[in-house]
């Protein structure tokens, strides 16, 4: 089974992954057309943790050794410089989940002092658990929350478990609350995540990251189950795509056509009004700096047109997370 470690990166040499082709050079990319160097961008999956408030259970192991330290609001503002990012949305880091209502008191605290960009958070949960209720209606009633995710591609996280009675029940829960779910899982059980949202269909589901679909296309089988449960998911009414986080799939030397694949073909199968970007910073720097993600997809994007691009990069986030 996938561990999470050898699903974020395949290699521990991310410093020498970060050296930008001679090939292509994201920053003259993105400057080849002002109109898409100039749009607003809403970031809806945000990370941050800091190692002396919080323990990280995956976060150890020299897989992923080049993040296992602090990134802190300074550091996500630093990163994105220049970019135009205008809010974002802060992603639970998978905490011990002793640490769940630490955490979100924490990004809560953040987004109310009103200094950084992040003005909403997804945080973390158990929804298998039956104590899940009790857990997050206190914290429901924060006005800076809009989701929960728990990452189902963990080594202790089954086949199926999304589908057991007391995760579909969670998730009905979920919608009650007027919370949405964010589904991370592994590429070939992207399928589990349609059925729970063809299950709740009161409850609003992202699929994270492209559905996880390995840029390299290593596992053909596993690709193609990845892109039917894609499909499945587009054909309901109350799923969105994430276009996220699959840079860290790609081999060291990428280039924006490798990462177009994945990415047109959730474009088109959502549509236009069913995506928003994600930055995964700073887990995307196993493999790219947060300047080359972007860029690279602006390249693939250049010649869609420039309102499907800015619901890309800006309006379907201000809609979904009620950000204006």
């Amino acid at each position: 089974m996938t561990t999470r470690r050898e699903f974020l990166t395949a290699s521990a040499a991310a410093a020498g992954a970060l050296a930008v082709p001679t090939f292509w050079h994201p920053l003259a990319a993105a400057e080849k057309e002002s109109s898409v160097t100039d749009l607003p961008i809403v970031d809806t999956h945000q990370h941050l943790w800091d190692l002396k408030l919080f323990k990280l259970p995956w976060i150890s192991g020299k897989d992923v050794q080049p993040i296992n330290k602090n990134y802190v609001s300074s550091d996500y503002i630093a990163a994105t410089k220049g970019l135009n990012v205008v809010k974002s949305v802060y992603m639970e880091v998978n905490v011990d989940p002793a640490q769940q209502t630490k955490e979100a008191e924490y990004v809560f605290d953040i987004c109310k002092k009103g200094d950084t960009p992040m003005v909403a958070a997804v945080i973390g949960g158990s929804p298998h658990e039956k104590a899940f209720s009790d857990y997050i209606k206190p914290l429901a009633k924060n006005p800076y929350l809009r989701g929960v995710r728990a990452v189902l591609h963990d080594p202790d996280r089954p086949k199926g478990l999304c589908l057991q009675p007391t995760y579909v029940d969670n998730m009905k829960l979920l919608g009650d609350l007027g919370l949405s779910y964010d589904l991370c899982m592994r590429q070939e059980e992207v399928i589990d995540g349609a059925k729970l949202a063809e299950k709740v269909p009161g409850t609003r589901f992202i699929i994270d990251h492209c559905g996880n679909m390995d840029v390299q296309r290593k596992d053909a089988a596993a690709v193609k189950a990845c892109q039917e449960g894609l499909k499945a998911a587009a054909a309901l009414k109350n799923t969105m795509c994430k276009i996220s986080g699959i840079v860290v799939t790609a081999k060291e030397d990428w280039k924006p056509a490798d990462l177009a694949p994945n990415i047109n073909f959730c474009l088109d199968t959502f549509g236009e009004d069913r995506v928003f970007f994600g930055g995964d910073w700073p887990v995307c720097t196993l493999k790219s700096s947060y300047a080359k993600w972007v860029a690279a997809l602006k390249e693939i994007v250049k010649d869609r047109s420039p309102a499907f691009q800015k619901k890309l990069f800006h309006d379907n986030a201000v809609k979904f997370y009620r950000l204006a």
